[in-house]
C-alpha cells in the first residue's frame, strides 16, 4: 500500500492543487482568512521565498496531498496546509508526508517544528500526537481558529521518520 506513496518537492504547477486540497477543508469546517488566500494563490512567495518548502505526495502517480514548511525563526518551521485530497484518505498519505516534512526541515536548519490546528480537526491531531507533536499553550493573534499548538522537536522527529520509512522496507 504505502509503496504507492511518493513525496516530491513542490513545483510551480503544483500550485493549483496546493490550493485545491487546502481550501476544501478551510472552507468545510472554518471561514478562509486573508492569510490563507495569500499562501494558498502565492506559495512561492508566502513560503518558499521566505526560506521554506513545501512537499507534495502522490499516490500512484496522483497528486494526492500537500505539506508547507514556512520559516518562522531561523531554527523553527511552521508545518503548515497539510491536506489530503478526500479521494486518497485513509491510505497512510497524511503519514508520510509528514514524517518526510521532518526530514525536509532538518535540512533547512530547524531544531523545531510548530503547527497550529483547531480541535474540530479531531483526526489530525490524533495523527499529530501519533507522530510526536506535543501540545503547548496557543498565543492569541495567529490565526483566528487556532485553538490547538503544538511542537516537536527535530532529532526525535528525524530519528520517528527513518523508523518509520524502515517499517516500509519491511
Amino acid at each position: 500500500m504505502s509503496n504507492s506513496i511518493t513525496i516530491v518537492e513542490y513545483r510551480p504547477e503544483h500550485q493549483p492543487y496546493f490550493e485545491k486540497f487546502n481550501r476544501a477543508w478551510i472552507e468545510a469546517w472554518f471561514e478562509m482568512e486573508p492569510v490563507d488566500e495569500w499562501v494558498l494563490t502565492n506559495p512561492d512567495k508566502a513560503i518558499l521565498e521566505t526560506g521554506g518548502a513545501i512537499l507534495m505526495a502522490l499516490y500512484d502517480g496522483e497528486v494526492a496531498g500537500t505539506v508547507g514548511l514556512r520559516k518562522v525563526e531561523e531554527d523553527t518551521y511552521e508545518f503548515t496546509k497539510m491536506a489530503v485530497d478526500e479521494n486518497f484518505r485513509r491510505k497512510g498519505i497524511a503519514e508520510a508526508i509528514s514524517y518526510a516534512s521532518f526530514i525536509k526541515a532538518k535540512e533547512l536548519g530547524a531544531k523545531q517544528v510548530i503547527l497550529y490546528s483547531n480541535t474540530k480537526n479531531a483526526g489530525a491531531i490524533k495523527l499529530y500526537e501519533k507522530i510526536g507533536f506535543r501540545h503547548l499553550e496557543v498565543e492569541p493573534g495567529v490565526y483566528k481558529r487556532a485553538n490547538v499548538k503544538m511542537v516537536i522537536d527535530i532529532m526525535p522527529a528525524v530519528k520517528a521518520a527513518k523508523l518509520y520509512e524502515q517499517s516500509l522496507l519491511v
